[in-house]
Formats: structure tokens, sequence, C-alpha cells
């Protein structure tokens, strides 16, 4: 009786092993063919999401990605980020000039108002915005006559390759102020905001990247001032992408381009206590594995795409086991929804759904 029940309780475990691992794969979808990296990917639910890509082009999907329309394309325009307040409202950030070639567009955000059938340049007051990496987006609570509402606060930085950026609105995008942070740091790639005033930004220490080491900044004060809570020891070396799967717990994804192929190891920054201090975890040793995106169902387990492959960890960080999320995989967003159904989307050379 002991020896059945014990086989049962096995069978059981590993049916739900089983399970567990198929609710947590990644499954390519059908997109337009891409040479190189593409770099961002939104949703405002499971079924309706854009992704965008250097060539100036913008999809859209209404049936969770099995089928995208492209809804725009303009030559000369490098587009690096994409993030939508909901179904009708969002904004569009380009990359610049001077860094890829044959990119001619100078103004760094495009908004839309009616689901991206229609684009428009953002007007902003500030100093110029070269090029944007990345966009966040905090939804505020409020009582407005009695009932819930909610305060919209946007945030993009950057860009790769200098100067060092931060656009800023805080009414949904209705109007835009920007400000250097050169200051602070010589280049930017991506910003996560806790709430309205805490928040992180992946950067660098120089634009020369043989001088760079990897640096995070935190803010306590919406932006208008940051301090250094991690900086790497090593050059060639920035950050790349945030994940904070709870206020305690964060990733970052560090990028090494040392040309050395003797140094191999890759390494993400952790912390555990809300971004104060950061501590580095071994992802691989593979000089071909540079890391870019990165995303966490929960603060043990998450995702990580480098150039050769994708990486899933379930224990935090301690181990990783190798999966497949493609090649150069650049943005990973994990999305719960108000029944607490977990999904996500991941776009690089590809586009995968989870």
């Amino acid at each position: 009786m002991i020896n059945y029940i014990f086989k049962i309780t096995l069978l059981f475990l590993a049916a739900t092993s089983a399970l567990l691992a198929q609710e947590s794969s990644w499954r390519k979808l059908t997109t337009e063919p891409y040479q190189g990296k593409q770099d961002d990917i939104a949703f405002v639910d499971e079924n309706n999401g854009w992704y965008v890509n250097g060539y100036g082009r913008i999809f859209h999907t209404t049936d969770g990605g099995t089928t995208w329309e492209k809804q725009l394309e303009q030559k000369g325009t490098f587009f690096r980020t994409i993030a939508f307040l909901d179904k009708n409202t969002g904004f569009a950030g380009t990359v610049g000039t001077d860094y890829f070639p044959n990119v001619t567009d100078t103004i760094p955000l495009y908004g839309t108002k009616d689901g991206g059938k229609s684009w428009k340049p953002v007007a902003y007051k500030g100093p110029y915005v070269k090029g944007l990496c990345a966009i966040d987006i905090v939804k505020e609570q409020f009582i407005n006559h009695g009932k819930i509402d909610y305060k919209v606060h946007i945030f993009a930085v950057g860009r790769v390759g200098s100067p060092a950026n931060i656009m800023i609105s805080h009414d949904a995008g209705e109007t835009w102020t920007s400000h250097s942070m050169d200051n602070d740091c010589k280049m930017l790639f991506d910003i996560k905001m806790l709430n309205k005033n805490e928040g992180f930004a992946c950067a660098a220490t120089n634009e020369d990247i043989t001088q760079s080491n990897a640096l995070i900044l935190k803010t306590t004060d919406g932006g208008k001032t940051w301090k250094k809570v991690y900086q790497s020891s090593r050059p060639f070396e920035t950050t790349w992408k945030v994940a904070f799967p709870s206020a305690n717990v964060g990733y970052v994804t560090i990028q090494s381009y040392n040309p050395d192929t003797n140094i191999t190891q890759q390494r993400i920054a952790k912390t555990t206590d809300g971004g104060n201090t950061w501590s580095e975890i071994n992802l691989v040793a593979d000089n071909k594995a540079r890391e870019f995106g990165i995303g966490f169902i929960d603060e043990n387990h998450g995702f990580v795409g480098t150039m050769s492959s994708g990486f899933e960890t379930t224990d935090g960080g301690q181990t990783w086991q190798k999966i497949d999320l493609g090649t150069a995989c650049n943005k990973i967003r994990i999305y719960k929804d108000e029944k607490g159904k977990t999904y996500g989307y991941a776009i690089g050379v590809n586009v995968f759904k989870l």
C-alpha cells in the first residue's frame, strides 16, 4: 500500500512538472521576416498588441499574434521602443540618427490615439532628445468623484551610443518634458518605475565601450535626481534590460563586448532589497551569449534572451537551462490578466508567445 501511494505521488509530481513546463513554454509566431534584432513589443491584453523594428515598421495584432497587420512603414526611421496605455493610445520611440546606417529620422517620439492607424510626432519641452530605447508606464489609482480612476505617468529614456536623456509625462502623454542625464551616465537602455517616484534606469558609464562599466541608477523623486546603486568593475560592459517581478526583487542583464574570446562568463545583476544593493549572478560561460531581454513570472521564475539562445531559471537565477527564444531576444514582457492568468510575448529576430 505504501509503495502504491509512493508511486502515485511520483506520477502526480511528474505530471505537475510536465504541466508547469508546458505552461511556461514559448512558441514562435509567424511574422514578417527580419534580418536583425527587433527591439520591442507591447500588449494591452492577451490579444491586442504591437511590435516595431528598425525598418520603420509597426505591426498590430488583434488575435494574440496569430496574424499581424502592418500599420506603418516609414523609411529612414528606426523604431526602438513601443508602449500602449490602452487599445487606442500609444507611443513609439526611435533610436535617432548617427548610430545605425540609413537612419534619417530625428524625431524621438511618435504618438497615436487611434490604435496605431495614424502616428504623429510628440511635442515636448526641454533639451533635444536624440533617441529613445525604452518606455515605461505607471498607473496611479485615485478617487475621482467617488470612483476609482487612474493618473498615468510615462517615462522614456535613451539612448545607446549616447547622449543620455529622459522624457516624462504626468498626464497620459498629453504633455512631455525632457531632461539631460549626461551628468549621471552616458548611455541609457531601459527604465522601470515601481511607482511615480521610485524607479531604476539601465545605463553605462561611458559612451566609449572600451572604457564603459555597466551601471544601474535609482531615483526616488520621479526622475529629477538619480544615484548610482550598482557599477560593474570590468570594461567593455553595459547594462541592457530590467525586470522587477516584485517590489523587492529585480534583475538586470549585463552585456559584455570584450573582444577577448577567453572572457566567457555572462552575468546578471540581482537585488533582493528593492534595488538598494545589487549582486552579480552567473548566467552562462559562453562569450557568444551576449545578453539582451529579461522577464520574470515571479521572483524565481524568469527568462533571459541572448545573442545565441534563451535561458530559463526557476530558482531565482541560481541555475539556468537553455531554451528556445530565438536569437537576439531583446524584450520580454510578462503580463497577468484580471483573473491571474500569466501570458507573455518576446521579440528579437523572431516573435514568441508564452
